[in-house]
């Protein structure tokens, strides 16, 4: 894993450029872009991550999230792994970003700057088998009944996503 990602301040300022697993080794602050997927129902897309990704492997989380490469803005970044993931785009919006920190497993600490942008989608999805182990459109209730009752079985970043989301969307 040769990837570099973007170390930034706790303003999002950009402070360098880090090996990826490094950057999640040592647990710094990297940026980081997360998108939240709804339905005309008024569903949300979840994604279970492929098993195989280095950490929170077989996990529930939002439709996609990544790191943007060096030179991208969160907004292309967003789109991009948007499609790479769930193979499709569309409208998105950038509704808030926040700071976590959180041990993910297997040595692995996600530290990261995180830009939400949220979108509606009703068309066809076309996951990619090495990013994504299963997807479901969740209804909000059970979504809520499901993450107390399992938390073990979301990832730790989508926990205050949703939270966030339903405050940002009146759901």
């Amino acid at each position: 894993m040769d990837e570099k990602i973007i170390l930034v301040d706790k303003s999002d300022k950009e402070i360098s450029l880090e090996d990826k697993l490094e950057a999640h080794k040592t647990g710094k602050l990297h940026r980081a872009c997360s998108v939240v997927i709804y339905n005309k129902q008024g569903e949300m897309l979840l994604q279970q991550r492929a098993k195989t990704k280095y950490h929170s492997g077989g996990k529930w989380t939002n439709a996609c999230c990544t790191h943007p490469r060096p030179g991208e803005s969160v907004d292309a970044t967003a789109h991009r792994r948007l499609y790479e993931e769930m193979g499709f785009d569309c409208s998105l919006q950038e509704v808030f970003s926040f700071v976590y920190e959180a041990d993910v497993g297997q040595g692995m600490i996600e530290h990261e700057f995180d830009h939400v942008f949220i979108g509606k989608y009703d068309k066809r999805i076309r996951p990619n088998p090495d990013e994504v182990e299963n997807y479901a459109w969740w209804n909000i209730k059970d979504l809520q009944i499901d993450l107390a009752n399992n938390p073990g079985h979301y990832t730790p970043w989508f926990k205050i996503i949703f939270k966030r989301v339903l405050e940002h969307t009146n759901q």
